[in-house]
């Protein structure tokens, strides 16, 4: 495979390959191997410190409340099934890496992939799978000439203006993204200035994990060689849409979907709805995995469309969770978790939300009545009775509601919920009294 490998390399004139993995803070960090040594990486991948695992998304400064310091090291294996050529990056491609400790090569504990493979594995020891797709909303930034970011343009939601605007861009994008094997279904100006929708196919979870990291990268990638900048903050303008990055599931056995059920009252499968109530009952300490920066909370307010409250409905857009029917329309066909965004390292907030749900599963919860009207305009005491809760409001509650939730720590394990927490509380204590403009500066090209 080595020679094979090296040479079919070799052929597309890739001189680097990026051996990419995600951290805690959601900061995408690569290595690159040179095509001439590229055989001992493929034997041994490449070490990194296992305090890279301990840096805050403000720089490169170890949290020491992780655990992690100076002493010790692991190794980024290349998962080779992930390997991709670079159209944005000429002579680089890039593979996904898994962190393997000790002579063993032993998965690592803190190591995100590993995460959502053990979820995986746990759903998949009740008969289950699921299928899911990021959907992906960013904005086109530019600097001005003293440096300042400033959207793309000003656009409103769908205006073909807009499409006609970035034409060249999105056109970039999409041959970019089909060229690495990601299906792209559909593109729309959304409605915040500079912000644009680009859809992707679903797969399964870690396939789709794996295909959040590869699209940040590319959209990215593909910006800057347009002179613009692609940033997945959730938030740029104070009084216009923020980004989100909702999250399609649906719940299958075997090659069958068993999301819907036409014979059940409200026309969800009896696992899928447990599933979905685990999502209900764990969505304040899931917020610290899925929308987890100081940024995410400006958006997640009641009358945004962003799902600020405990319940679900059908193709109701105020939900935490948005129904959605089958084709026919007879019956569900998959559902969509809106609090999240692509500030989230997709491996653990993928893992995060399968925990859940197979909590849910497990317990054999009861789904809550479907909410049929924007949660807010609910009488507050009705909603207590209802026991429809308003999320946390900032990072700091959403961090001390994972901390309190023993279902998502015991599925991170001791030593990955230690380390993430810390990054977490961390951030919200350097960030929490920065202005939007300040935030803006400070993250806009991390995320």
């Amino acid at each position: 495979m080595n020679d094979s490998l090296v040479n079919d390399l070799r052929q597309d004139n890739i001189r680097f390959v990026r051996i990419v993995w995600c951290d805690n803070a959601n900061i995408i960090r690569a290595k690159a191997a040179h095509i001439d040594s590229l055989d001992m990486f493929i034997q041994n991948g490449v070490g990194i410190t296992v305090a890279q695992q301990a840096l805050p998304v403000m720089g490169d400064s170890v949290v020491p409340e992780t655990g992690l310091g100076p002493v010790g090291e692991v190794r980024l294996m290349p998962d080779w099934s992930t390997l991709k050529r670079l159209p944005y990056a000429p002579g680089h491609a890039l593979v996904l890496s898994d962190m393997v400790a000790g002579p063993e090569r032993t998965p690592w504990s803190l190591c995100p992939r590993n995460f959502l493979r053990r979820q995986v594995a746990a759903l998949a020891a009740e008969g289950l799978h699921i299928k899911m797709a990021f959907e992906n909303e960013f904005f086109l930034l530019s600097r001005t000439e003293r440096g300042n970011l400033v959207p793309a343009d000003d656009s409103v939601f769908a205006a073909t203006s807009a499409m006609n605007l970035h034409c060249e861009l999105i056109n970039a994008l999409a041959d970019a993204l089909t060229s690495q094997g990601l299906t792209v279904e559909g593109y729309y100006p959304e409605s915040g200035p500079g912000q644009q929708e680009l859809v992707i196919g679903y797969g399964e979870a870690m396939e789709a994990a794996d295909r959040q990291v590869i699209y940040r990268e590319t959209a990215r990638g593909v910006a800057l060689n347009h002179g613009l900048i692609a940033s997945f903050l959730p938030k740029i303008v104070e009084d216009r849409a923020g980004s989100g990055c909702h999250i399609n599931i649906s719940l299958w056995q075997g090659d069958d979907n068993i999301t819907g059920d036409p014979d059940s009252p409200d026309g969800i499968g009896s696992r899928a709805a447990a599933f979905i109530a685990g999502l209900l009952e764990h969505l304040p300490g899931l917020t610290a995995l899925t929308i987890p920066s100081k940024s995410s909370f400006r958006r997640i307010q009641p009358h945004f469309w962003a799902g600020a409250f405990t319940c679900w409905g059908y193709d109701n857009r105020e939900a935490a969770v948005r129904v959605s029917r089958n084709a026919a329309g007879t019956c569900a066909g998959r559902f969509e978790f809106k609090v999240s965004d692509a500030t989230a390292n997709p491996y653990l907030c993928a893992g995060a939300l399968v925990a859940a749900g197979l909590d849910g599963i497990r317990r054999e919860l009861r789904l809550p009545e479907e909410v049929c009207v924007d949660p807010g305009r609910i009488p507050e005491a009705e909603r207590r009775q209802r026991g429809i809760h308003l999320l946390p409001r900032n990072l700091g509650e959403a961090v001390a509601a994972l901390e309190r939730d023993e279902v998502l720590c015991g599925a991170l394990g001791q030593d990955l919920s230690r380390a993430y927490l810390a990054i977490r509380r961390t951030e919200w204590e350097a960030l929490k009294n920065l202005s939007l403009e300040e935030e803006v500066e400070m993250l806009a090209e991390r995320y």
